[in-house]
């Protein structure tokens, strides 16, 4: 039976799972139906019609914001698998809001936006109040048995990690601030990697099914981070510590900078895990490394 994939959003990691669904039919020879759902915007329409890649998508609009739960439901329902990838831009309460329509329109298979960290061991009230609604979303689907469900749990993603705005590593004066201690780690997965794995797993045999699933293109320390952009840069980069005291004393300061919560928030030991934790690393399937991330899409791109 021919499979039908509904993507929600085509930011980075929606185009990624576009991209990777094509790649995947094209590989495999099997053909499937495949949609987007965006704002009702001609610009958001255009981004997908003037790609080649994507004429036979079906794209489908709507507000999230302001369409109500019965409205999306409907949308839904066309669908076999939902994967949403609307971030948290839409803003606060919008990832509850997706599920419930999801759920109510029973929808066979979901993977919700949860393209982050280790959830339930941070737990509630941590640093940036939107994980909490993520656990939220969580005890929606555990709650039910009507929509399976996969979790892909990916760390940060890496483009993230390298945002001038973040402050943690600045190419522009060469500098990595580390979270906490220059021992604690992150884990990291490219927005491509994401793409191309959730598809994986979403086609594994035997299925995946009602449970978090771990990916990770890199697991790495601060110090370990800083030596790797030395060795591609081949130059020294300057080292600063931003201690949890004064982490919290940014976010206290300014709770309104969401970049604060953040930083704080990623002191966390739940925004790691080991490689040999990973799908990836079990079915031997390779990553882009912060190393070679840096190559490809920051040396390459200058040269």
């Amino acid at each position: 039976m021919k499979q039908s994939f509904l993507v929600i959003g085509a930011g980075e990691v929606g185009l990624a799972i576009l991209n990777s669904l094509y790649d995947y039919q094209e590989k495999h020879g099997q053909p499937l139906d495949i949609a987007v759902l965006v704002q009702p915007l001609a610009s958001s329409v255009a981004r997908i019609k003037n790609n080649p890649k994507f004429i036979n998508v079906t794209v489908e609009t709507a507000d999230l914001v302001n369409e109500n739960i019965t409205a999306l439901s409907g949308i839904f329902k066309k669908y076999d698998t939902v994967i949403c990838c609307s971030g948290f831009s839409t803003g606060k309460g919008m990832q509850v809001k997706i599920t419930k329509a999801v759920l109510d329109a029973g929808v066979s298979r979901y993977i919700p936006w949860q393209f982050g960290v280790d959830y339930d061991k941070i737990g509630r009230g941590s640093a940036q109040p939107s994980f909490d609604e993520q656990l939220d979303v969580r005890d929606l689907l555990r709650a039910q048995h009507n929509t399976h469900w996969i979790i892909v749990s990916t760390g940060m993603i890496t483009s993230f990690l390298f945002r001038e705005d973040f402050g943690v590593v600045s190419l522009s004066d060469k500098t990595v601030s580390a979270l906490g201690s220059w021992q604690h780690a992150l884990t990291l997965t490219s927005c491509e990697d994401i793409g191309r794995l959730t598809i994986e797993i979403l086609f594994r045999q035997p299925e995946i099914s009602d449970q978090v699933v771990f990916i990770a293109g890199d697991t790495l320390t601060f110090k370990e981070l800083a030596n790797t952009l030395e060795k591609v840069f081949n130059m020294e980069f300057k080292r600063k510590l931003w201690d949890i005291p004064k982490l919290q004393k940014a976010a206290i300061e300014d709770p309104a900078d969401v970049f604060n919560r953040y930083r704080l928030v990623f002191t966390n030991p739940g925004v790691t895990w080991p490689m040999t934790q990973t799908f990836n690393y079990q079915h031997r399937i390779p990553t882009v490394d912060v190393e070679r991330w840096v190559k490809e899409n920051v040396v390459n791109q200058e040269a």
